[in-house]
């Protein structure tokens, strides 16, 4: 016979596991909201961008119709940008430089667009949870915290609005629960009529002079050239691998991996191209390392939201 308070023992221990597993599943729900509303919902409105001892204020406006999603992004402090992504296209004017960057989505979007398609991937990588209740810019919203399972990648804590779904607020931190970076509306708009004409650039007219540069990204494959990278990153898979024109060099590689929150960026340029500001080692900004070196008259860079590890 099993004593009663042993098997009151495993029956908690049984009612608290599956208590885990369906507040796992909610918190995957809740992830699914988040990507649906980010992608699906029209809105507007300012956030802030928080890392070291910086913050960086953006406006940004999302229009989604029959046609297609068009973004806006305004950064409103410092030297004056603008970014206008419709579909995969990525058009950044530079007033101050007289510059038109033109260029291909590759890898992560910008916050709120954070979370990918299929969830499958983080809950291989992250164990996913709700947390507590937050107001942010005025909503209520549902904390989700994904906790990474190894040290190949950074924590993260997600803010949902609880009526939408809208990612309102997005926290990085560290192995040692620090903060890296911080994403927050500061005010927002979500849904209702949105004038398309706030999604069209504010420089259009006087940047037909300007200087256009223009990525040039095309589809590679860099084993051709002799590239490759025979060691995997685990949980992290290729997503894409292109050449492209960055710093005015031409034919630079350019390979993207991602375990599906999280991309890491291997850049590989002829030396000729070199960046004078660029020094052979690890530096970081916010959640970003870069970590360069020389291999074979080139220059490797490695650009990942990822920890020093990875």
């Amino acid at each position: 016979m099993i004593p009663a308070g042993r098997l009151m023992c495993w029956a908690l221990l049984f009612v608290s596991a599956a208590a885990v597993a369906q507040g796992d599943q909610s918190a995957l729900q809740w992830l699914q909201r988040v990507y649906s509303a980010t992608q699906k919902l029209s809105y507007t409105g300012t956030f802030v961008y928080h890392h070291d001892d910086q913050v960086e204020t953006s406006r940004i406006t999302r229009l989604v119709s029959s046609s297609g999603p068009v973004e806006k992004l305004e950064i409103l402090d410092g030297v004056p940008r603008e970014i206008i992504r419709n579909r995969d296209q990525v058009i950044c004017y530079l007033p101050s430089t007289a510059t038109i960057k033109i260029d291909k989505q590759g890898g992560r979007q910008s916050f709120p667009l954070i979370l990918p398609a299929q969830l499958k991937g983080l809950s291989e990588n992250y164990e996913v949870r709700k947390g507590e209740m937050e107001r942010v810019a005025g909503f209520d919203c549902q904390v989700i915290v994904l906790e990474p399972k190894d040290k190949l990648r950074y924590g993260h804590k997600l803010c949902a609005e609880t009526a939408t779904g809208m990612l309102l607020k997005a926290k990085t931190y560290n192995d040692r629960n620090e903060m890296l970076e911080t994403f927050a509306f500061t005010q927002l708009r979500i849904g209702g009529y949105i004038d398309r004409g706030r999604v069209k650039a504010r420089f259009a007219v006087q940047a037909r002079d300007w200087r256009v540069e223009d990525s040039g990204a095309t589809v590679a494959d860099l084993a051709q050239a002799g590239w490759t990278v025979p060691l995997q990153l685990p949980g992290f898979r290729k997503v894409t691998e292109m050449t492209r024109t960055l710093n005015g060099a031409s034919g630079v590689g350019h390979i993207v991996f991602s375990d599906g929150l999280a991309a890491v960026s291997v850049f590989i340029e002829p030396e000729s191209a070199r960046n004078a500001s660029r020094r052979p080692g690890l530096s970081r900004q916010g959640a970003i390392n870069i970590f360069a070196r020389q291999l074979d008259n080139h220059w490797v860079t490695v650009v990942g939201e990822a920890p020093p590890e990875s």
